[in-house]
């Protein structure tokens, strides 16, 4: 698949990202050795309020008509956000198509354009971790827990990154994640 455009535009893209010393907390890697299907993983800065220092595994699915169309993402480790929908799906406006929003929510300029790269998606993903739209909610209890109680939010976060950080040890993590968190292996 990779003599296909698409496969030979994401097979030197995730080159790119895996060659990058200025994208600290992400590494890709391929799914069955399929380019249209990439493992993430992502690592998440201290700096981030509710998700700091946790560790997150998600999957990208890219479409044949990549890039006119978007990718999909969805998190294998469950993670608790008012964006994230309860089976791990991603909504952000830039994984949504590029077609006129039916509801009048989003501008085109907002959607997926074939200038993002899953660079950008996964910038993106990271700072939507940081501040969330509960405007638009893929999960309306986190969106009304964000909103009404931050300290029950945290609490539902931090239980979730707990669960998932015990599953972590040095020998476990992704080549680079060891370096990109600071500690020393």
């Amino acid at each position: 698949m990779a003599s296909t455009p698409a496969g030979r535009m994401l097979t030197r893209q995730l080159q790119q990202m895996q060659s990058a010393k200025d994208i600290p907390g992400i590494s890709c890697g391929l799914v069955d050795n399929n380019i249209f299907e990439w493992e993430v993983m992502l690592m998440i800065s201290d700096e981030c309020k509710y998700y700091g220092g946790g560790f997150f595994r998600a999957r990208l699915s890219f479409p044949p008509e990549y890039p006119h169309m978007p990718p999909k993402m969805k998190f294998e480790t469950p993670i608790f956000h008012p964006n994230i929908y309860p089976n791990g799906e991603v909504c952000i406006s830039i994984l949504h198509p590029p077609e006129e929003d039916k509801y009048g929510y989003e501008s085109a300029a907002e959607r997926w354009s074939p200038v993002q790269t899953p660079e950008t998606i996964l910038i993106s993903v990271i700072s939507m971790l940081s501040s969330p739209n509960d405007e638009s909610p893929a999960n309306v209890e986190a969106a009304r827990l964000w909103r009404e109680d931050p300290k029950e939010f945290k609490r539902r976060v931090r239980k979730s990154k707990l669960r998932h950080l015990s599953l972590w040890s040095p020998v476990g993590r992704p080549a680079g994640m060891l370096q990109e968190s600071g500690q020393k292996g």
